[in-house]
């Protein structure tokens, strides 16, 4: 998506600067849109952000609209990788119950706290051109394969209760997880509160009487995410 220029290929050096570069306007412009919204969001903000000047922006991406698709589409992805690597890191006796524990958490901690890019794509996909929203489409698509597998996984293993139907107790999950962006305020409440809440609500609307007996929460998140929250900030 970005433009070459022309002539000879940029050096290796040149070459690591100008991603360098391209990253810190993505970065911008994540930042700037996670606030101000699509109608907000003004390339001039961006460049005082990603302190360069605004004209070079269009080096590395042709218009307002490809830089806001680019951030859109890498906010999904970057939480779905995210998600991905933390189930896979699971031991392997994890419960299907404790895997959407687990996913419920990972994704509060990296849209809240971690990811400005997360945080754009979640709270503009209603605002911004379907054009746009393409690329974010497929990925998001990617990301609800990973909850149909968790919801179904936990189904098979008699630990859904019994009178859900999957693909709408998947939804209001999701949709209740993604609304967080909307309202919470690290000033009036601790993150780790509202991950526990949150698993404690997930738990017991999805799961069976046993498996809500058995779902006593920790009171804080694992520690590989928490360290993650306080020393990358909200880039990734």
């Amino acid at each position: 998506m970005s433009r070459k220029s022309a002539g000879k290929p940029p050096t290796e050096t040149s070459d690591s600067k100008s991603a360098r570069t391209r990253e810190r306007i993505l970065d911008a412009a994540a930042h700037v849109l996670s606030r101000r919204g699509y109608a907000g969001t003004r390339l001039s903000d961006v460049a005082d952000q990603a302190q360069i000047q605004a004209p070079a922006i269009y080096y590395y991406f042709s218009s307002r609209e490809v830089l806001i698709e680019e951030v859109m589409w890498v906010g999904v992805a970057r939480l779905r990788e995210h998600v991905a690597e933390a189930l896979d890191a699971l031991p392997a006796d994890t419960t299907p119950m404790e895997r959407i524990d687990a996913a419920v958490e990972e994704h509060l901690r990296y849209q809240l706290a971690i990811s400005d890019f997360a945080t754009a794509a979640i709270r503009n996909a209603g605002q911004v051109p379907e054009d746009i929203r393409t690329r974010q489409l497929s990925e998001e698509g990617k990301y609800g394969d990973i909850w149909r597998a968790l919801i179904q996984d936990a189904q098979k293993a008699g630990e859904l209760r019994a009178d859900l139907e999957p693909r709408a107790a998947r939804m209001l999950v999701l949709g209740a997880l993604n609304w967080t962006t909307e309202w919470w305020n690290p000033r009036q409440g601790s993150l780790d509160v509202v991950v526990r809440t949150a698993r404690s609500l997930v738990r017991n609307g999805l799961g069976a009487p046993a498996v809500q007996e058995e779902g006593a929460t920790p009171p804080s998140g694992t520690s590989r995410t928490r360290r993650a929250a306080t020393t990358t900030g909200r880039t990734a």
